[in-house]
């Protein structure tokens, strides 16, 4: 007679851990499968946008949407387009925003423009590198009415990309109007600042292209300096939630065989 070591355990109760094992495995495989189709989603749509800022960056240039549309305009529909806007600049309103580019730390300059339609758009002029005193020079001065009725300035043309609001900036601090040190390209809190009116500036800014300074212009910054790229990681997050649900399942494929009758037959004729 052939007596066992190993002790009998109930069906039931042996079965129980399994089904218990067998739903997490199955839940897990579901969820990283659900996510990795997720991020397939996303990569399709982050492929679209970079499609559609593509086009509208090297498109033709056309008017900035007009005031009948500000209240509509979206980075989805709006952001990056290229345009073409006439106006006289009102230098002495001219914003210094604290950016870091491809030439190091210093400021973007934006000063509004008078369009001929009688609207004010916030263009940044370009970038000036840091210098010391460079930014308190720019004196935080408000206008006390119309600033556009009694401009005298030389018309011009600037071709540039249009940009959404920039409620917080890259630095991650908070703007301070009164010590006129900006962290963020904000419209509004900068036009407040600037005393130019609500209802007649526009919501957006341009990034003017390089080359566009007047001649004999303060500051002469340079321009073009846009930098119009996405992070794009969808493809790796999605091989990496798949390769998981994968992984669960082997697991799972493998658990359930060692566990199975026949490979415990297998392993008790091995002990005797």
């Amino acid at each position: 007679m052939v007596v066992s070591d190993h002790a009998e355990v109930p069906g039931p109760a042996r079965r129980t851990p399994r089904v218990v094992v067998a739903a997490l495995a199955l839940l897990l495989i579901v969820l990283f499968a659900g996510l990795g189709t997720w991020q397939v989603m996303r990569l399709q749509w982050k492929l679209d946008l970079i499609a559609r800022v593509d086009a509208r960056v090297h498109a033709a240039p056309v008017a900035p949407p007009p005031m009948a549309r500000w209240a509509g305009i979206t980075a989805a529909s709006d952001e990056y387009r290229r345009v073409q806007v006439a106006g006289t600049y009102l230098y002495e309103y001219t914003t210094p925003v604290q950016a870091l580019t491809e030439q190091g730390s210093g400021y973007w300059l934006l000063t509004p423009l008078c369009t001929t339609d009688g609207h004010v758009i916030l263009v940044n002029r370009g970038f000036i590198p840091a210098a010391p005193g460079e930014r308190t020079r720019y004196e935080p001065r408000a206008s006390r009415g119309y600033p556009c009725a009694a401009n005298a300035g030389g018309a011009v043309q600037v071709t540039g990309l249009l940009r959404i609001s920039e409620p917080k900036g890259f630095f991650l601090r908070t703007n301070d109007p009164a010590a006129n040190r900006w962290y963020a390209r904000d419209v509004p809190a900068i036009a407040a600042a600037r005393g130019l009116p609500a209802a007649l500036t526009a919501p957006y800014f341009i990034d003017a292209a390089a080359g566009q300074n007047p001649p004999g212009s303060p500051d002469q910054p340079q321009g073009g300096l846009t930098v119009v790229s996405f992070h794009n990681s969808h493809l790796v997050y999605a091989v990496t939630w798949y390769a998981l649900a994968l992984m669960v399942a082997g697991a799972w494929w493998w658990t359930g065989r060692a566990g199975s009758p026949d490979r415990r037959a297998e392993t008790d004729e091995h002990d005797d």
